[in-house]
């Protein structure tokens, strides 16, 4: 299944994309989802020169472990949620303010 992962602020600068298609397994859950974020390698986007794509992993890892997480849309608080595919995933690291 096809999903789109769209990141926003920390997770944007972490993530080294402001928004990257993702394949995952049919009925994969938001965690594993997540999962497989991690794993994108981008080292041909980089030898490419898109020097944007560069992903800081530890910083991502980090950064998502503090994230929240909207699916189409509708809050997400369970990881284990599974996705659809189509599904839009936006990650929203914590915000300062009120």
């Amino acid at each position: 299944m096809q999903i789109t992962l769209r990141y926003y602020a920390a997770a944007q600068a972490a993530a080294g994309v402001a928004e990257e298609p993702l394949t995952a397994p049919d009925g994969a859950s938001l965690a594993q989802a997540l999962e497989a974020a991690l794993a994108v390698d981008r080292t041909a986007a980089v030898r490419d020169g898109a020097a944007s794509a560069r992903r800081d992993a530890p910083a991502f890892a980090e950064v998502l472990r503090r994230c929240s997480f909207l699916v189409n849309e509708v809050a997400a608080k369970d990881r284990s949620r599974p996705l659809a595919d189509g599904d839009v995933v936006d990650v929203l690291p914590p915000f300062a303010g009120g």
